[in-house]
């Protein structure tokens, strides 16, 4: 089966922010600057609403279109009202545990905890709604933008 341009893509683009993982473990040295770019943690600027979730662009700008990169932080007890985006986004969680649910419906009651180290695809026009209960998640999302967000909630 031959992978898709978008995917073989974002499948770099994932081996890429992996590396930068490797990275923030290692001291900087003396790195040619034409050959290697990083940012240690303490280097990620984390721009939202600290009390209900944060973002962290790591690559290319989401508004735009194009491949980016971008962590995600979900304070417990706050989730998003279902919604849908126009393209693929593909995440992993980090850390903690991230709670999806699909449809017009939102019942977060009915979501689905995807634990550290799962991979989750969000389907492009197709309706979720994601958050954190009751700890932080952290998520990486790659996607190609512009990542615009259409509210779907039935009332």
């Amino acid at each position: 089966m031959a992978t898709s341009s978008p995917v073989r893509r974002l499948l770099q683009a994932a081996l890429v922010t992996t590396a930068f993982t490797w990275l923030g473990a290692m001291q900087a040295g003396e790195l040619n600057p034409a050959a290697i770019a990083f940012k240690l943690p303490n280097q990620i600027k984390w721009t939202g609403n600290p009390q209900v979730s944060e973002s962290a662009v790591l690559y290319g700008d989401p508004g735009k279109p194009g491949l980016y990169i971008m962590f995600v932080k979900w304070h417990p007890h706050h989730m998003s009202r279902p919604h849908f985006h126009p393209n693929d986004r593909f995440i992993t969680v980090l850390s903690g545990t991230w709670w999806v649910g699909t449809g017009t419906k939102y019942d977060p009651d009915s979501t689905v905890a995807m634990p550290a180290g799962s991979f989750v695809t969000h389907f492009g026009k197709q309706i979720h709604y994601d958050g954190a209960k009751d700890e932080d998640a952290v998520l990486e999302i790659l996607g190609e933008g512009p990542a615009t967000s259409t509210p779907a909630e039935a009332k």
